[in-house]
């Protein structure tokens, strides 16, 4: 594996080939953190994302992701967990930092997820979403780290999805509601294939509409359908998906070892386990912020019933959650007025029955949307562009200057 001294940070922008799984998992070994990326970042956004992480290494291909794998360390114990990025609601990029962590807590990081999810040498998980995004990344660590087998197949494509199904006879899996939308849409065509393998499912990243959740629990075997609530910097809750049918709406309890409170005003908080703190990376402020004592907050709101069953009534404020991947609007917001026939924006998501929620764009300038169309292909990833935009004479206001996204063009 290339040289690298412990605590450095190594950003991944390749794509999420063979190695990839065992690179993230030798640097791990070595008390080095992957900082993995969506391969597709335009190099403006590159910039505006590894300015503060200060990376000591930019891996952008096969054969440099290769040259991080280590026979004996990629199925070693990690140190910490990979340094994701969260752009929160100030629309700047934040890591989201475990620091390397003493051998106690590195074991108990690993158990806890194991614990949760039963992770087993006879596993096979099918890798569905990018692996650069936490979720479907951990879970295919897991299944490494205890000995099982990960299946990569490549983009999602709902037919070679269930072809993949059919011969590799996986598991697990992590899907986004969209995810099981087009597989759902696919086999009414071509019929369901035997899941039978199945001994885990597990959705989250945005709402998944109550049919689509009905239909995943008569599909799949009994009590292998699971939903899970938390963000890149943490987890906080997981359910099986019978138990949202009994209450809807909940995403669940505090996962064991956790403990869930709600402020007065909503706010969401989690006490969580040393081997779970985090810090943003170069950030003390921001850190301090998040935490009270043991628990830390992302902004979300909700509230939690007599049982401790959580409901959520807001994501952080403005967030748009599109095919499972979280869009700050600041973000989009920032770069459109950068153009000169753009004077003032407002981004926010409508409501879309196949991606959960559509990004729009409401502007007031002499830009057309050719030019800004143009313009954002140049600087933004795939799913931070706008997908509909209104010309507006100007934006709706409160006194205090705030859009009122209420009141933009649905």
């Amino acid at each position: 594996m290339t040289a690298l001294a412990e605590g450095s940070r190594v950003a991944l922008l390749a794509p999420a080939g063979p190695a990839y799984l065992d690179a993230v998992l030798s640097l791990l070994a070595a008390g080095v953190f992957p900082i993995p990326l969506d391969p597709r970042l335009t190099a403006y956004e590159r910039a505006r994302v590894l300015g503060p992480l200060r990376p000591d290494l930019v891996v952008e291909d096969d054969a440099a992701l290769a040259a991080l794998v280590d026979p004996v360390l990629r199925r070693a114990l990690p140190r910490g967990r990979p340094m994701h990025c969260t752009s929160g609601t100030t629309g700047t990029p934040k890591g989201v930092f475990s620091g390397v962590l003493p051998e106690d807590r590195a074991r108990a990081l690993v158990a806890e997820e194991r614990d949760l999810w039963g992770f087993a040498a006879d596993d096979v998980n099918l890798v569905v979403s990018p692996l650069y995004h936490s979720a479907p990344l951990r879970f295919a660590m897991g299944t490494a780290l205890a000995g099982g087998r990960v299946v990569v197949p490549g983009p999602f494509d709902a037919a070679l999805l269930t072809e993949t199904i059919r011969r590799e006879r996986p598991t697990s899996m992590f899907v986004v509601p969209t995810h099981l939308q087009r597989l759902f849409d696919h086999w009414d065509e071509v019929g369901v294939p035997d899941l039978s393998s199945f001994r885990l499912v597990a959705h989250a990243g945005a709402p998944c509409p109550a049919a689509v959740k009905r239909r995943l629990v008569d599909l799949f075997p009994d009590r292998t359908t699971w939903e899970f609530y938390g963000s890149t910097e943490g987890q906080f809750t997981a359910c099986r998906s019978e138990e949202q049918l009994d209450r809807p709406g909940t995403v669940g309890r505090a996962r064991p070892g956790r403990r869930l409170e709600v402020d007065d005003d909503g706010t969401i908080w989690c006490a969580v386990p040393e081997h779970a703190r985090f810090t943003y990376y170069g950030d003390p402020e921001k850190t301090a912020a998040a935490w009270r004592g043991d628990r830390f907050t992302v902004g979300d709101l909700g509230r939690l019933d007599d049982d401790g069953y959580l409901y959520l009534d807001g994501r952080r404020e403005d967030l748009v959650i599109s095919g499972g991947v979280n869009v700050y609007p600041l973000e989009v917001e920032q770069t459109l007025l950068e153009h000169p026939g753009v004077a003032d924006v407002a981004v926010y998501g409508v409501p879309d029955p196949q991606w959960g929620q559509r990004v729009c764009a409401a502007v007031v300038g002499t830009a057309a949307e050719a030019e800004l169309r143009a313009f954002v292909r140049e600087r933004l990833a795939p799913p931070k562009r706008p997908k509909a935009w209104s010309f507006l004479e100007e934006l709706p206001r409160t006194l205090t200057g705030k859009v009122l996204r209420g009141d933009l063009p649905r």
